[in-house]
């Protein structure tokens, strides 16, 4: 009875060798980088303390959110194109809706000539995607005693010492559903727990903050606005779901990954908004306040035509014209007449 279940899961281990062969550079790298950051932060907690892994976790965590800045950026115009185009993307729908063939070839030159990309704003996360995977595989190998890449591989005793570092009593390795409830609610648990709620509540953020500020009113309504709306309900329960299933190092990387992105593309919708955007309208009243703000410098007043007489009859420059010399009148004496009086 289980043969058959045994020969349809044995159809899959070529592709799952074939996945372990792609791996393996991102092995070498995530491995590598944990390897330079546990020298890092060893002299100061311990090789063995868990937050010298966990500090080397978020350190890798940085890194790597560092090095896809421009794509970052390219993923923030590509979506505020999106967004500014949907209302010539719903004329097209309603001028086309009979034509799915010709609403399709227009649609793409449209977004052809604004430069704008439906795909540019899933690309991020695509490319973390086999990084998120490959810490994954490391820290579950590390669980288990399989090191994977090489400079864990040539170091066992660092395989050793992340196994069984702790951070907050729970070991970095360990997952919520691995430990179980034999023992009843452990660190483990209540660690994963909150590390979960953080992840999914800074994920949400995230997106809210997209939509509800950096969004014209008229990208709020039609096709791509509902994908908008689903994508901030689904996604964040889905990494809530799945993080059951997490070690604690992923998810502490995880959780790294989301605040960053939540105080990168906040520091993007205040410092240069969309157009047309509660967010614009916030930054365009910043800047009025800041310029009313600034000193008004008053020009210098013109000399009078009685200062200029003064300092031409008394040969003064140029320079001495500019500020006009106060010069007093002597009072008039008296006649003999009125002295004698």
């Amino acid at each position: 009875m289980l043969s058959p279940l045994l020969t349809s899961l044995s159809i899959w281990d070529p592709f799952i060798s074939i996945g372990s062969t792609i791996l393996q550079p991102l092995y070498w790298v995530v491995s590598g980088i944990l390897v330079l950051f546990h020298s890092v932060w060893s002299p100061v907690f311990g090789e063995g303390n868990g937050w010298t892994w966990a500090l080397s976790i978020v350190s890798l965590t940085v890194v790597i959110r560092v090095a896809l800045i421009p794509l970052f950026v390219k993923q923030i115009k590509s979506s505020r194109s999106m967004q500014l185009l949907q209302p010539k993307v719903r004329e097209l729908q309603k001028k086309y809706g009979h034509d799915r063939e010709k609403l399709g070839a227009e649609t793409m030159k449209l977004y052809k000539e604004n430069n704008a990309n439906p795909l540019a704003s899933c690309l991020p996360l695509l490319i973390q995607m086999p990084i998120f995977l490959a810490l994954f595989r490391v820290l579950d190998g590390a669980a288990r005693n399989i090191p994977r890449g090489h400079w864990l591989r040539i170091h066992p005793e660092l395989l050793d010492s992340l196994n069984g570092s702790t951070i907050f009593g729970a070991r970095i390795s360990d997952t919520f559903t691995k430990v179980g409830f034999a023992n009843g609610i452990t660190s483990v648990h209540l660690l994963t727990l909150g590390l979960i709620i953080a992840m999914t509540v800074t994920l949400f953020i995230t997106q809210l903050q997209l939509m509800r500020k950096n969004m014209p009113m008229e990208a709020l309504e039609g096709p791509f606005a509902q994908q908008q709306k689903i994508m901030l309900y689904v996604f964040p329960l889905i990494f809530a779901v799945g993080g059951i299933n997490f070690p604690v190092g992923v998810l502490i990387y995880w959780f790294t990954s989301n605040l960053w992105t939540m105080g990168q593309q906040f520091y993007v919708i205040r410092r240069n908004p969309a157009p047309g955007t509660p967010a614009y309208a916030a930054w365009e009243e910043r800047r009025q306040h800041h310029e009313s703000r600034r000193p008004v410098i008053e020009p210098a007043a013109e000399p009078t035509r009685g200062s200029v007489a003064v300092a031409e009859s008394t040969g003064s420059s140029s320079a001495a014209a500019a500020s006009p010399r106060v010069v007093r009148q002597q009072p008039r004496k008296a006649p003999r007449s009125q002295r004698k009086s």
